[in-house]
């Protein structure tokens, strides 16, 4: 079937990905290698993450029940330290493709964010230093013609409900549609109601499955 329109994640794939930071992380305080995602992993339909993903919870109170969370995995850290993690540098070429994709076909955006400016649409400026929702980050929303923020929606992903919302609001079938994201666990909603799926791990092998979906180049 001919692909209609490209729906994006947005941390881990329009930008770099926040794992590298937790890495970092973890290795400065001694903690366990992939720590602070085996706890974002437990109970992850409504651990405190998802929680503050679906703005259930204030970041006060995220902060207590991450540390609360992680304690019990023998390692307390505090929630406020894990979303500073957070920031990270957008991708120009996952940018170029998401303009060349959005002169051809619809494009959206499936995020699951935190409110006030917290969480995978932060962004580092060209210094290093943290700019929140910077112009730039701006400017990469405004290409959409549809976003789902979790923290609005009031769902997040992995919740099969927020593909078919995003695929309602581009006016298109999932069978028409190709979905990219960094998290296999998010790619796997989506590939069950029909969507073309691509993991992102590597940027440029990413491009290359998306060239091949849409069938025009994206450089």
């Amino acid at each position: 079937m001919s692909i209609e329109a490209v729906i994006w994640d947005f941390g881990g794939v329009l930008t770099d990905s926040p794992f590298v930071a937790f890495s970092r992380f973890e290795a400065e305080r001694g903690l366990p290698r992939d720590f602070l995602r085996s706890v974002n992993a437990r109970n992850h339909l409504d651990n405190a993450w998802a929680r503050f993903e679906r703005s259930e919870i204030d970041l006060d109170t995220f902060d207590a029940a991450f540390r609360s969370e992680s304690a019990a995995l023998g390692h307390p850290v505090n929630g406020r330290e894990v979303i500073s993690l957070l920031a990270r540098r957008l991708r120009p070429e996952m940018v170029n493709a998401l303009k060349a994709c959005k002169a051809r076909l619809r494009v959206g955006c499936i995020t699951n964010n935190v409110a006030a400016g917290e969480g995978p649409t932060m962004v580092l400026g060209e210094g290093g230093e943290e700019s929140g929702l910077a112009a730039e980050v701006a400017a990469v929303f405004a290409l959409f013609d549809h976003v789902i923020e979790s923290s609005r929606a009031g769902l997040r992903k992995p919740d099969p409900r927020i593909y078919r919302m995003a695929c309602d609001a581009l006016g298109v079938e999932p069978e028409n549609t190709v979905y990219l994201d960094d998290l296999g666990i998010n790619l796997k909603p989506a590939r069950e109601i029909g969507m073309t799926t691509i993991k992102v791990t590597d940027p440029a092998a990413a491009l290359a499955e998306l060239e091949a979906a849409v069938g025009f180049p994206l450089h």
